[in-house]
């Protein structure tokens, strides 16, 4: 199949979802408003408005489109998409890239249909994924198909904190209830090392910081096998970590201490000494609330000059 063809068949299909979850109005927008948000030629759109017509779902009035009837998955041309699975790995990873690049920053916009269109996935798997961070306030929905990702207000950083904190002191605590032949204890031993393995090469590699983070906080929430948990960490990593993107004015600094607070943590994890293991992590949380907040601060001040 050649590459125009199954481009024009994967935007029917875009063209399909965005008509069944309400994201297009009508009359449609001009041909080339469609290309732009499609990020395709006006002569793909063309073909796509024709298609559509021809099976009934939209009717031509004086060159103005409308909707004839409601699309079914039926009427959608046989998989041109990955698996649902597959599709949802590969827009978070994109989307994670585009913060981490500072591509998307604080403030700024962005279309649902462009960015499925930029990685080859249903619009359904992109509104379903920005759903999830419009829960947490990480992003807004400014209008249909169209979405903004907030700077946040200070005392966001202790609403987050205070939920992060019951959640990780719990998990911490049936972490340390577990019997001693467990494969966490290893993990534990394995992910210390990695951490003292860092902090001796921290001047050139502090950037990896954020890795090691997502294995410490994602081991001590993994013992619950609470899949709540999970996705509760999923988030809230997300959103720590983009604000330290965007500010990296002393990234190697706040990575460094954050590094010596994960060691104190996984060492009386290691000892099996559970108080000084808990109010090691209260230390570093606390330090992540702080270096959010500034973050914020600093972020703010940038945006209101």
């Amino acid at each position: 199949m050649g590459r125009s063809q199954t481009l024009r068949q994967n935007t029917i299909n875009q063209f399909i979802d965005c008509i069944n979850n309400n994201i297009l109005s009508f009359p449609l927008p001009s041909i080339s408003i469609l290309a732009d948000t499609f990020n395709v030629s006006r002569t793909t759109i063309r073909a796509v408005l024709e298609y559509l017509c021809q099976i009934n779902i939209l009717v031509d009035k004086n060159n103005k489109y409308y909707l004839n009837r409601k699309p079914t998955q039926e009427d959608k041309i046989a998989c041109q998409f990955d698996k649902q699975s597959v599709q949802d790995e590969k827009f978070e990873a994109y989307f994670y890239h585009l913060i981490n690049s500072k591509k998307l920053l604080p403030g700024d916009r962005f279309n649902e249909i462009q960015l499925a269109k930029e990685t080859n996935v249903s619009p359904i798997v992109v509104r379903e994924f920005l759903l999830r961070f419009l829960h947490y306030g990480l992003i807004n929905n400014v209008k249909k198909g169209e979405w903004e990702l907030v700077t946040f207000a200070k005392d966001y950083a202790e609403k987050l904190y205070e939920f992060r904190s019951v959640l990780e002191i719990f998990a911490l605590k049936s972490f340390m209830a577990q019997p001693d032949n467990h494969i966490n204890w290893i993990k534990a031993k394995e992910l210390l090392q990695r951490h003292k393995n860092l902090q001796k090469n921290m001047q050139d590699e502090y950037k990896l910081f954020s890795i090691l983070d997502r294995d410490f906080h994602e081991l001590i929430l993994s013992c619950n096998d609470n899949p709540f948990f999970m996705q509760s960490f999923d988030l809230i990593s997300v959103i720590f970590h983009f604000h330290y993107q965007w500010d990296s004015s002393d990234l190697k600094e706040r990575n460094s201490i954050a590094v010596s607070e994960h060691i104190a943590v996984l060492t009386a994890i290691i000892q099996k000494n559970e108080p000084v293991a808990i109010a090691a992590l209260c230390r570093h949380l606390n330090s992540a609330k702080t270096s959010m907040q500034e973050s914020i601060g600093r972020t703010l001040a940038i945006k209101n000059r």
